[in-house]
């Protein structure tokens, strides 16, 4: 162990790190780990979409889907939505390529107008909650529109609840809370059936207080004993709080990056204010692309089958990290890490005040790794010690070559730290 070492011990084995550094830094590799990107492998599972014949253009109902109209989307796409967030038709509605849009504009739109008619517009005092490590778009969207973000710590079972309680029953200016629930970004946790009746029942001094439920990962397992969430519309209208949650997810890790269906689910009275919202903003989304992919999959079960292709090109990168990890700082004490069961990517927790350290002398040596800070709110990790490993991109051998030079870098950064 590394923390067990005297200061001479220390200094000598900081001699070897560096050299050991050095070697890899001159094999001059260019690797980049910093967005949790699909694979070519997982994006050609999709290319036959792209020459696919659609026939005459026109969905179920007869509707020429080239043309205007049906901005909530057509009924056969909403249909394979509504299966995977287990919610009606009339409580959804598609949009574009990407949820992370949705969010951008609900947002917005409670900013400017309130989330429903009989609110008021979110004030310049807006918090929202934020647990942590968290999803850095989320963040960096509310920081633009200037609301304040309030941390709340994150553990396997979901965030503390006794402390997002206190605050959103103590402070009116709390408006709501963003969080990825299931397989989180970039921990790999789902919240627990408590955390999400919690969430659902809780008293909130905001009567306008909404849930950002970004479930990105509901689909995306990596064991065959998936992690199950409890759905959290459901709770909410069971606890008389039915207007509470939003719920996001896409097709953009499924098909095609930047080229899927992304859909919002909530209470019908949601649905119907969004959906106005959404008339003054455009016409309607890309109905050929929610063709394209309801020929593609069929339905919700034709997505699960897809999932299983995608799981058994990206596990083994998993395996591989974790057995790297496992191998090369666990006996040293270096760190802590997740082994996910489903989602995109793992978390690592390093001694304080090293990532930042970490991030650079892998970027000097050819690996470019998500910013140290990036998950929390303003790119303030207050222990400097959280690093996000993003595996599913790299093949397995550039992969296998990054982490060899992640835990050199870890290593290094650490024996600089306990020296200091």
């Amino acid at each position: 162990m590394y923390i067990d070492l005297s200061k001479e011990e220390l200094g000598a084995l900081k001699t070897v790190l560096e050299k050991e550094y050095e070697t890899f830094k001159s094999k001059g590799l260019k690797l980049d780990m910093s967005r949790g990107k699909p694979c070519n492998e997982q994006l050609a599972l999709s290319d036959s979409m792209l020459n696919m014949d659609l026939g005459d253009y026109k969905s179920e109902s007869g509707f020429d889907c080239r043309n205007y109209g049906l901005p909530d989307g057509i009924d056969e796409a909403k249909r394979i939505f509504a299966d995977m967030l287990d919610v009606g038709t009339d409580e959804l509605i598609l949009g574009g390529n990407a949820s992370l849009s949705l969010i951008y504009d609900i947002v917005t739109w409670a900013k400017c107008f309130g989330v429903s008619e009989k609110d008021e517009p979110w004030n310049a005092q807006t918090k929202v909650l934020c647990p942590v490590p968290g999803y850095d778009r989320h963040f960096t969207i509310l920081e633009k529109f200037g609301i304040e973000m309030l941390c709340i710590p994150l553990s396997r079972s979901g965030p503390d609840m006794n402390l997002v309680e206190k605050l959103t029953a103590e402070d009116e200016n709390v408006k709501g809370i963003i969080c990825v629930p299931m397989y989180s970004n970039p921990d790999g946790f789902t919240y627990s059936d408590e955390t999400v009746r919690r969430l659902s029942a809780m008293k909130t001094a905001a009567e306008d207080f909404r849930i950002f439920w970004d479930n990105a990962y509901c689909v995306h397992h990596l064991c065959d004993t998936p992690d199950t969430l409890l759905n959290i519309t459901s709770e909410c209208k069971k606890a008389g709080n039915p207007d509470r949650a939003y719920v996001f997810a896409s097709t953009s890790k499924i098909t095609f990056a930047g080229g899927g269906i992304c859909a919002l689910a909530s209470s019908a009275a949601n649905i119907n204010y969004i959906r106005k919202q959404i008339s003054v903003q455009t016409i309607c989304f890309d109905k050929l692309n929610q063709l394209r992919h309801v020929k593609f999959f069929g339905n919700f079960a034709g997505i699960t089958e897809h999932m299983k292709k995608h799981r058994k090109i990206i596990e083994p990168k998993f395996n591989l990290v974790c057995g790297i990890l496992e191998r090369e700082l666990a006996p040293h004490g270096l760190g802590d890490w997740n082994k996910p069961r489903g989602g995109y990517f793992i978390s690592f927790n390093g001694l304080n005040n090293t990532a930042k350290r970490v991030v650079a002398l892998c970027r000097e040596a050819g690996v470019v790794l998500t910013g140290a800070g990036a998950t929390f709110p303003y790119g303030k990790d207050p222990d400097d010690k959280n690093i996000r490993i993003a595996p599913t991109f790299p093949p397995e051998n550039e992969l296998k070559s990054a982490m060899e030079i992640f835990c050199a870098s870890v290593r290094l950064a650490s024996a600089e730290a306990l020296l200091a």
